[in-house]
């Protein structure tokens, strides 16, 4: 991706959640140098900004905006006390698919909190960890239980959530239009916890076409 998309897309995302009236924290609008002198946990938790293509090259087909507002650590979740919490917001535009993917550790509860309806694709985990094919698959949506086949699409209205625990295969995208997503998880590791069904990366491969408006948390390593 080329960073002028990027700081495009951060002006467009910021607006549309803006739009559903939920407000960023002030340090989603630091400089790269403000968030630099500030110092604190932005770096050591991942805290920010997260455009990804995956590493395609993409991001209108295969996408997705996430912003991390606050995030415990491993260390407090292995202690099984402290900050074992984590909570984004994210945005998935229509037709735009996070691609099937599992968590080894993370327990996460997936809302649509505006906009089109989210569609989540569903497989259950073999015993080995892969997608098993052919397994229903049951999930809390809102307090009551939901069993869909293999590959079974569960839609979400605005309002309405599902609780996705580890091992749990999912893949999603907006239906109708654009959505607001909200995340409240366990605690949240981008570089060890994701696998992906695709051969893809997690983070984008960025040209520098232009200065960062913001940076983004796959920029810290560089920039911080």
């Amino acid at each position: 991706m080329k960073r002028s998309e990027i700081n495009e897309i951060l002006a467009q995302g910021d607006a549309f959640i803006r739009s559903f009236g939920y407000v960023l924290p002030p340090f989603a609008y630091f400089s790269p140098s403000e968030l630099a002198a500030a110092g604190g946990m932005f770096k050591e938790r991942g805290l920010g900004w997260d455009i990804t293509d995956y590493g395609q090259g993409r991001f209108a087909e295969l996408g997705l905006f996430l912003f991390t507002v606050r995030n415990g650590t491993l260390a407090d979740l292995g202690a099984g006390r402290g900050m074992l919490y984590a909570e984004k917001i994210m945005i998935s535009r229509r037709d735009q698919l996070s691609p099937m993917h599992r968590h080894f550790l993370k327990a996460e509860d997936i809302i649509n909190r505006g906009g089109g309806r989210l569609v989540i694709e569903l497989f259950a985990g073999a015993g080995d960890g892969s997608i098993d094919r052919s397994a229903r698959v049951t999930v809390p949506v809102d307090g009551a239980m939901k069993t869909v086949d293999a590959g079974g699409l569960l839609k979400l209205d605005p309002g309405e959530s599902v609780t996705l625990m580890p091992g749990v295969w999912h893949a999603f995208w907006g239906e109708g239009g654009d959505v607001l997503i909200g995340e409240v998880s366990t605690v949240n590791n981008d570089l060890t916890d994701n696998e992906f069904e695709m051969d893809i990366g997690r983070f984008a491969r960025i040209e520098e076409d232009e200065a960062p408006r913001h940076l983004l948390v796959s920029d810290y390593a560089a920039f911080l």
